[in-house]
């Protein structure tokens, strides 16, 4: 017997708790983490103003010293600039600008000749030069230094557009959080523990879990081979014996109903994936909340995917755990 997939006929007020209950979080917490993060980016925004003495001094030799500076430059025009767009406008090798804005290490593109580099990087200076939005860089056509006010507006301006760039994967990433957190209060409570770092699926001994835990399932149409595959919760039951598989869990957030049926594949094809690894009885299952509709909760069923709503966390208990 299913914990949701069998029951249609709680599917309509299911949807409107989910909605509901994502909505309320939405207008109270998802706003303080887009703040926390502006705040954070604007103090970036500020650093990279300093770096280019006030959009003054874009150059190749700044760009090759402070690559990660980019992003800022590119929401510092009018109009703001795609990355995509940077590459088509500049004539500039598309991997240079990825790699000038990789999250965690930015750079320039280390196998590019010297000269090559300079000239990619002067194109590169020089649009975005000639593009500066001269309505928020206010003292560039006065030819003079910035006030302190003007710094702290521009900085703002375009902490906001860099932000709104990246608003979902910070709300996402807000929201991911909530939903780990919930389920880590309501396993404590059962007695449960985190797994050590490092404890392998097949290593968790009973009465332990562990988020984002990558799992080894095979290649379909090869000999074992295997690729990892994330899961983002690892649960192994107080009950369980050794060998045993741990039951898991896919964190799921919607703040529209269009982006999880452009999506709901996914589970699909990690299902079938864990099946073909470890047989028809493994335990796969959605912890959903917001904007999961019946075509998607449809979908997921004739997959043979079970889900437990945030709004009742207590039908986890139907796992087993």
């Amino acid at each position: 017997m299913g914990i949701n997939l069998d029951k249609p006929q709680l599917w309509k007020s299911d949807i409107k708790s989910s909605v509901d209950l994502y909505n309320r979080w939405f207008m109270e917490f998802a706003p303080k983490a887009f703040r926390k993060t502006r705040i954070s980016t604007a103090k970036r925004v500020k650093r990279a103003l300093q770096e280019t003495n006030y959009l003054n001094m874009i150059s190749h030799v700044m760009l090759e010293k402070h690559p990660e500076v980019l992003p800022v430059l590119r929401m510092s025009t009018c109009p703001p600039i795609a990355r995509d767009r940077l590459v088509g406008l500049a004539g500039v090798s598309k991997s240079l600008v990825q790699n000038m804005e990789n999250t965690e290490n930015p750079h320039v593109s280390p196998r590019m000749k010297k000269s090559q580099l300079i000239t990619e990087l002067q194109k590169i200076s020089d649009i975005l030069t000639k593009m500066a939005d001269p309505d928020i860089f206010t003292w560039l056509s006065d030819n003079r230094e910035p006030e302190e006010t003007e710094i702290a507006r521009a900085s703002t301006i375009i902490a906001d557009r860099l932000c709104g760039a990246v608003a979902d994967p910070i709300i996402r990433n807000a929201q991911e959080k909530r939903q780990l957190a919930a389920i880590t209060s309501l396993l404590e409570k059962k007695g449960y523990r985190f797994a050590k770092a490092g404890t392998h699926y097949n290593e968790m001994p009973a009465g332990t879990f562990s988020f984002h835990m990558n799992v080894p399932v095979f290649v379909a149409g090869t000999e074992g081979e295997t690729v990892m595959i994330p899961v983002d919760v690892a649960i192994m039951p107080l009950s369980a014996n050794p060998g045993d598989i741990p039951l898991f869990i896919e964190a799921k957030s919607a703040g529209d109903f269009t982006n999880v049926n452009k999506r709901r594949k996914e589970e699909a094809v990690k299902m079938q994936q864990l099946k073909n690894t470890f047989g028809n009885d493994v335990s796969y299952s959605l912890f959903l909340c917001g904007y999961f509709d019946s075509g998607y909760l449809g979908y997921e069923a004739a997959e043979g995917i079970d889900w437990i709503w945030e709004h009742r966390i207590s039908d986890l208990e139907k796992l087993g755990i």
